[in-house]
């Protein structure tokens, strides 16, 4: 009928009509029809009682056909618009929406301004794909692998001097070795690392980072260019002793095919 107001039903909510249409026929227990709607008995009681009291429409969406209680007064809209083209049309929305709401007090998403900047033509922030990370198995068993890596930050906040968290992280179990120190160097790298193979034993290798401690910044000799092995810290000549496997970083993950060589790339 013209001018006859409509509800337009969703497929989902016609179905949810029918299921309890049979309800109040006694076709379906309310547990019955619960299971087949995935609510509860409590939900569907509620259903119930408005199917009767209003009908087919009761069961549509409440919200339909009014505007959404998210959606921004167009003044506001066009206030942030304004302002960021005045003040951070250089800006990404991320960093935008976090000066609109310090400097101006307009809160909003980042998504939202990104979507009304793009509605203006204005697209020059798009984000770059993040390059594709493959992550690696984790060693099967406690003791192949253990990460070593000294923390520099002010653990005692203020209390105390600076120093360094030397920590190592067993791969295959995450299980934690710690201890505190003056600083980075050989010594308390011998240290730590005696405290741990004490406490856990010796590992098969261990993952150090750049520093150089355990990586020697000494350009290789004549012989260990002939020799194909690259030059060795104090820490690093350690741990050959003990047949422990000292990976330095530079050399890859423990996933790429090169992990743990100490050889030398031939020239060309």
């Amino acid at each position: 009928m013209v001018g006859e107001d409509r509800i337009v039903m969703s497929g989902s909510e016609l179905r949810r009509v029918h299921v309890i249409r049979q309800v109040l026929a006694k076709q379906l227990t309310q547990h019955e029809a619960g299971e087949t709607l995935g609510l509860t008995t409590r939900h569907i009681r509620r259903l119930r009682d408005r199917l009767r009291a209003e009908g087919d429409d009761g069961l549509a969406h409440q919200g339909r056909g009014q505007p959404s209680n998210r959606r921004k007064p167009v003044a506001f809209r066009r206030q942030v618009l304004q302002l960021y083209g005045r003040h951070y049309a250089d800006f990404g929305p991320t960093l935008a929406v976090e000066q609109l709401a310090t400097h101006h007090g307009l809160t909003l998403s980042d998504e939202t301004l990104r979507r009304w900047l793009r509605a203006q033509g204005i697209d020059h922030f798009r984000r770059r794909p993040r390059p594709h990370r493959t992550w690696r198995a984790r060693r099967a068993h406690r003791g192949e692998l253990v990460q070593l890596d000294g923390s520099h930050h002010d653990w005692l906040e203020g209390r105390g001097p600076r120093c360094v968290l030397m920590a190592y992280i067993d791969d295959a179990s995450s299980r934690v070795f710690a201890r505190f120190y003056e600083y980075e160097g050989t010594l308390p790298a011998l240290d730590s690392f005696q405290r741990y193979v004490k406490q856990y034993g010796i590992p098969l290798a261990v993952y150090a980072d750049k520093h150089t401690t355990y990586r020697s910044p000494a350009e290789p000799t004549v012989e260990e260019q002939l020799a194909g092995v690259a030059p060795m810290s104090q820490f690093g000549r350690a741990l050959r002793d003990l047949g422990v496997e000292l990976i330095p970083a530079c050399q890859g993950s423990p996933k790429s095919p090169q992990f743990g060589s100490s050889k030398i790339p031939h020239p060309g």
